[in-house]
Formats: structure tokens, C-alpha cells, sequence
């Protein structure tokens, strides 16, 4: 249905879509996730050419829409947009707002745009609002009615924008029910989501975007169970990330407790495993890694996970394959042991660090 080819766009201080290719399948359901800035929302507005590429291509069935002289207007007609922030026009009615944008570009007549109308606001569950205007609404009353806009104009493909982030939490669940029941009905539809389980209950797809791209995609339980990714991962699971290098046997290790200190009270990580991250990290970098190696390139990361509550202390390193746990120090070894629900040793030959030791603090 939609073919996106090497798809770039660039602004004058940033490039959100640096190479972006892709498949839409008739049908498919996709939610796109990531970090804010990564051009989730550019994407779809250049698939709706509300905003112009500035490079590839974006097959429609089968037409080229991002050829010179391509007309918008006939895309638009084709693929519809749901907006954060309605995009309703004030002085018009409800009915009035839906009936609009057929009978202008469709050229229904009034009644069978009033008709059409009405069928999609009794979908919404919102007949009895069809002669209030917007501002008698409330913010999901509002989104859903946008959601009926886009419906009268029967696109092929539906586009969302973060549908519900501009709505109160209670208000969140009225206009999901909504999208939740259009995901069942066979229309094909991209939506950019902020909401992790909404997004794996409609999906049938998930894009996860970064570094000027799709950075991962997969079905639901490919990226929220077990994402192959890191950057995907942290996302995921809402990894906050400490990191720190020590390329010298003279390095700061006062400066990187303090640093360490400071995430981790950021993040509100309860004393009794701040101790163990701390100490964990002491025994395998002081005592156990340094000693060993004469120029040290030793990486240390700790993750701690909103999500599950846990800490992951990971120490990669250069030299010789050397895993801790073949240590003479027995006792850093036995202090280790005691702060780690699981100690892994992986050799990642040919990496600059081929070294990797990857810890879970115990808790």
C-alpha cells in the first residue's frame, strides 16, 4: 500500500529522518514509539506531504506522491490525520466541522455529508453533541470528534499524532476505546504513541525510532518483551544510565563516586542497593581489573530500570580475555558474589573492549 524509499528530511539545524525505508501492508496497525526528537511525528506528516521530503521517495499505491507537480490535496483526500491538537474550527458546529471537508473536496451533497456525518459521530458515541460547538466539549469529547472528521472523508490510511497526549489522564481512556475499535476494523493505520501497553494492545507492527531512523521494528512482543536493541531496550524498560570510562591507574575514583552518588539519588534508588552498586563496582574495577591490567580501558555502566525496580551493573574492558571470576583475589570474588544476583561473562571478540561482565545487584 505505502512504500517509503530512503526517506529524508531536513530542517536547517537538524535532520530527524536521515534514511528512512519501509513497508505499509493494507491492514497493518503500526505504532511508532521512541525518544521525543527522533522524527516519529515528521514521518507521518511527510507521508500526509504536510510536510515536503527533502529527499527519497513515499510510493502510494503505486504513484509516486513525493514526484514534482504531485497534487497534496489528493493524497489528503486519500490519507487521513488525527492531530494532538484537534484542529477543530470554533464557530462551526460539530456536525458542521464534519461535514466540511466533504462536501468541499469529496463534493458530497449537505444531506449525504450530514448523514455520513451523523453515522460517525454515533460511532464515537457523540450523536448528541452534533449541534454543540467545541468549545462545549471536553478535551477527549473533542479528540474523538477529530477522529470522526478524518472518518468522513473514508481514507484508505488513518494517521494519528499522539493522539491523546494533549488530554487529561481521565480522559486518555474514551478516545483509546475509540482507536481501539478502528484497529479492529481492517483500516490501516500509523500512530505515534507516548502510550507503551495502548500501543502493544492495537498493533499489529511497532517502529521504534532513532538516530535518524527506524532503529528497530518488530511485532509487540519482539519489542516490548525482547527487544534485540540497546537503545530499544533502555526505552523500554525506562532505563536511566550511568557511565563512565577509566583509561588511567591514577583515574578520579573520588569524583566517580560522587557522579555515581548523584544518579543515583536522582533516580531514587533505595540505600541498601546504592551500597551494593557501589561496592560491586569497587571489588571489579579497583581490585579485581586494575591490578591485572598495565594501561586499563575499562567502561562501566549501570542501569537502573523504572520499570522492574532493578540494577544491572555492566564493566566492559580492553586487553587480554580475562573473565573476574578466574580472579586470584578470592576474597573481591566472595564480596562480588554476595552483591550480584548474576555474574555473566561474555568475550566479544574483535570489540575494541572484548572483555564484558555484566552483573544484576541482588536485591
Amino acid at each position: 500500500m505505502i512504500e517509503i524509499k530512503n526517506l529524508r528530511k531536513e530542517y536547517d539545524s537538524v535532520t530527524p529522518l536521515e534514511d528512512v525505508s519501509m513497508v505499509v501492508n493494507d491492514g497493518d496497525v503500526i505504532s511508532v514509539i521512541g525518544p521525543s526528537g527522533t522524527g516519529k511525528s515528521t514521518l507521518i506528516r511527510c507521508i500526509n506531504l504536510l510536510e515536503k521530503p527533502t529527499g527519497g521517495q513515499i510510493i502510494f499505491n503505486g504513484e509516486d506522491i513525493t514526484a514534482k507537480g504531485y497534487d497534496a490535496r489528493k493524497v489528503r483526500r486519500r490519507i487521513g490525520m488525527v492531530f494532538q491538537s484537534f484542529n477543530l474550527f470554533g464557530h462551526l458546529t460539530v456536525i458542521e466541522n464534519l461535514m466540511l471537508a466533504p462536501m468541499d473536496l469529496l463534493k458530497k451533497s449537505k444531506q449525504g455529508a450530514y448523514d455520513t456525518g451523523m453515522e460517525y459521530l454515533r460511532r464515537v458515541g457523540l450523536a448528541n453533541k452534533a449541534l454543540a460547538y467545541p468549545d462545549e466539549l471536553s478535551g477527549g469529547q473533542k479528540q474523538r470528534v477529530a477522529i470522526a472528521r478524518t472518518l468522513c472523508m473514508e481514507p484508505e490510511v488513518i494517521l494519528l499524532d499522539e493522539p491523546t497526549s494533549a488530554l487529561d489522564p481521565a480522559m486518555v481512556s474514551e478516545v483509546q476505546a475509540v482507536i481501539r475499535a478502528l484497529s479492529k476494523s481492517g483500516k490501516t493505520m500509523m500512530i505515534v504513541t507516548h502510550e507503551m501497553n495502548f500501543a502493544r494492545a492495537i498493533s499489529n507492527r511497532v517502529l521504534f525510532m532513532d538516530e535518524g531512523g527506524i532503529y528497530e521494528e518488530g511485532t509487540p512482543d519482539e519489542i516490548f518483551d525482547d527487544p534485540k536493541k540497546e537503545k530499544t531496550r533502555r526505552f523500554i524498560r525506562r532505563l536511566k544510565v550511568f557511565e563512565a570510562r577509566i583509561d588511567s591507574r591514577e583515574y578520579d575514583f573520588i569524583e566517580l563516586g560522587a557522579e555515581l552518588d548523584r544518579y543515583l539519588l536522582q533516580n531514587d534508588v533505595a540505600p541498601s542497593e546504592k551500597y551494593r552498586i557501589r561496592l560491586a563496582i569497587e571489588e571489579m574495577v579497583q581490585q579485581i581489573l586494575l591490578p591485572h591490567f598495565d594501561e586499563p580501558r575499562i567502561h562501566v555502566t549501570v542501569e537502573y530500570s523504572e520499570q522492574d525496580k532493578h540494577s544491572i551493573v555492566t564493566v566492559s574492558y580492553g586487553g587480554e580475555p580475562f573473565d573476574i571470576r578466574e580472579t586470584d583475589n578470592d576474597l573481591s570474588l566472595s564480596v562480588l558474589k554476595n552483591m550480584a544476583g548474576r555474574i555473566r561473562y561474555d568475550p566479544v571478540y574483535g570489540d575494541e573492549e572484548p572483555n564484558r561482565v555484566e552483573i544484576q545487584i541482588s536485591r
